[in-house]
């Protein structure tokens, strides 16, 4: 009965939209209730709108994808070379990242601002990876610092013994085994991209670039006069959904990477 009335909290809110998205907007607004029926219109607004919903949820999709590969390139050697020096330099760096880290990003927005202006980056969903990527790097550093410290040595010295170099090293022997915190970092860094707000709203003017926050922003405000709420309850049923399955489908993995080191002995 508990895991029940867990589950069922859990689940709440994305329930309340569902329920949402499916009801007419009269029985939204008038208070029609159970004689309003169902309705997918709010769905086939969304969809056959111009442009189409689905294509905010592509240009997220892209981003994300680029930001979190741009990011694992360069965070894995970096918790790699921290993993591996001296454990006082790796206190002091660690130190310095975790700041970063907690850095207020909205600090960085006027700065950021600048360089898309200067370095004419607006309205280009590739060039949007960079800002999202200096903004991940930090927290990806720290949490695959921490899984590659948890690793044997002797792994690496038996690959040593036979020959192996670097890279070959992290190709063959190490990457496989950091499999589930990468995982973990990837999906992480994926939601912030994918959730991700100001920095798309201004970097972003064309309406067949946007990505799903400031989208689904301009849903919100598309009436003076009424709140559109059946299309913004169905654009967060959408918008979610990419996610949920991404849960599901490396749910093993993620659990994995986030209770890796948690047990020694």
């Amino acid at each position: 009965m508990a895991r029940l009335v867990l589950l069922i909290w859990s689940l709440g809110p994305m329930l309340w939209q569902l329920y949402t998205s499916l009801r007419p907007t009269e029985a939204l607004t008038g208070g029609l209730g159970r004689q309003a029926g169902w309705t997918l219109s709010h769905y086939q607004l969304l969809l056959q709108g111009e442009p189409p919903f689905l294509l905010y949820l592509v240009n997220s999709a892209v981003v994300g994808a680029t930001s979190t590969a741009l990011t694992l390139a360069l965070a894995v050697p970096c918790a790699y070379g921290l993993s591996r020096i001296g454990r006082t330099v790796s206190r002091g760096v660690s130190l310095l990242v975790a700041g970063a880290a907690a850095f207020p990003a909205v600090l960085l927005f006027l700065a950021l601002l600048e360089v898309a202006r200067d370095w004419h980056l607006a309205n280009n969903l590739l060039a949007l990876s960079l800002p999202y990527a200096g903004l991940c790097l930090p927290l990806a550093i720290l949490l695959l610092q921490a899984s590659f410290r948890d690793l044997p040595l002797e792994l690496e010295e038996a690959a040593v013994m036979e020959g192996m170099g670097l890279w070959q090293r992290l190709r063959w022997v190490l990457l496989p085994l950091m499999a589930p915190a990468i995982a973990s970092a990837a999906l992480l860094i994926f939601i912030f991209c994918w959730n991700e707000y100001p920095i798309a709203l201004t970097w972003l003017s064309r309406s067949d670039l946007l990505t799903l926050a400031p989208a689904m922003a301009r849903i919100a405000g598309s009436s003076v006069y009424t709140i559109p709420y059946g299309a913004f309850a169905a654009a967060t049923v959408l918008g979610s959904t990419p996610l949920i399955l991404l849960m599901l489908l490396f749910q093993r993995q993620i659990i994995s990477g986030l209770t890796q080191g948690a047990i020694k002995g």
